[in-house]
């Protein structure tokens, strides 16, 4: 049972819609691009690797109609599967990376980070001052950016895995010679697939502690709540499903009602009830300090591997 006055306690909140569930990569966006922003200039989209990651953005910025299919291109001549991924979006599959290079307006660098100065090398000649380079390989900071591809006028972005699904957490930080327009651009295709936010470079390495290396956190949470349930006596699959659903549920409590996460779990915990109970356990298990040194252990070793 729940706590007697939960209910009363959450009279106060806004309703929330039933529509919102996991989607997958196939399905609209949840946060579509509004009309009055979807594809503001109609410019010619390219990716130099195309991975899951950058099929995500491709099929987001298509669904979402920040662009039209047929602006997105990319090259996938070692990995047809890749071609064939792309090419059902609706993009147009190129030979080479020289040649994505050379039909795009925005370059999409999306190729594991240890081969991308190697990428950036090659490209070097072709990266004329009219076009824009985006990065979202983890951990290449703007200055090894800039250095590779001779090339100023960049943006970094770090999204994170919940972009398979429409809801990723970006954060973006505009190179020297970005403008106000670049950012834009960057902007609409990166909220075609979640939510955006624009930080200082500083901040990326905490970025990653938090919300790249996030969703793992949250994975393991859901995994623990399920396996709660199954020793209470649940099924398995119900147990999993409620977890999920209730994690889902919490967090998007937090994103529409504006209220602070502690003010929210305050009005669903009643004096001697069943969640004070449980809460207690969690903090008697520093459950609290152990999240906060997670965020700051995955921060520093974050720092340490873009040293090295």
């Amino acid at each position: 049972m729940s706590d007697p006055d939960q209910h009363q306690n959450l009279r106060g909140l806004r309703p929330l819609p039933h529509s919102h569930k996991i989607f997958s990569a196939m399905a609209a966006p949840p946060h579509p691009v509004p009309a009055a922003a979807a594809r503001p200039d109609g410019f010619r989209l390219g990716f130099i690797g195309p991975g899951n990651l950058a099929e995500s953005i491709a099929r987001g910025v298509a669904v979402s109609g920040v662009l039209p299919a047929a602006a997105i291109r990319t090259a996938a001549h070692r990995r047809p599967e890749r071609a064939e991924a792309f090419a059902s979006i609706g993009a147009h599959i190129m030979e080479t990376n020289a040649q994505v290079v050379d039909d795009s307006d925005v370059i999409v660098i999306s190729v594991k980070p240890q081969i991308v100065r190697q990428v950036l090398v090659e490209l070097k000649p072709l990266l004329s001052e009219e076009k824009l380079l985006v990065s979202i390989a983890a951990g290449i900071k703007m200055e090894d950016l800039q250095g590779w591809s001779g090339h100023r006028r960049i943006i970094r972005v770090m999204p994170n895995t919940p972009s398979a699904v429409g809801q990723a957490a970006s954060v973006m930080c505009l190179g020297e010679m970005a403008t106000e327009n670049d950012e834009s651009r960057v902007r609409s295709l990166f909220s075609a697939i979640g939510k955006v936010w624009t930080a200082e470079e500083k901040y990326f390495d905490a970025v990653t502690g938090l919300s790249g290396s996030g969703p793992a956190y949250i994975f393991l949470a859901i995994e623990a709540m399920a396996d709660g349930g199954v020793a209470a006596g649940l099924p398995r699959d119900l147990a999993l499903g409620l977890a999920s659903q209730t994690v889902l549920g919490a967090a998007t409590m937090v994103n529409q009602t504006g209220k602070h996460p502690g003010q929210l779990k305050d009005m669903v915990t009643s004096p001697a009830g069943t969640t004070i109970t449980g809460l207690q356990e969690l903090e008697k298990g520093a459950f609290r300090g152990t999240l906060i040194n997670a965020v700051v252990a995955a921060t520093k070793r974050c720092r340490e591997l873009s040293q090295s």
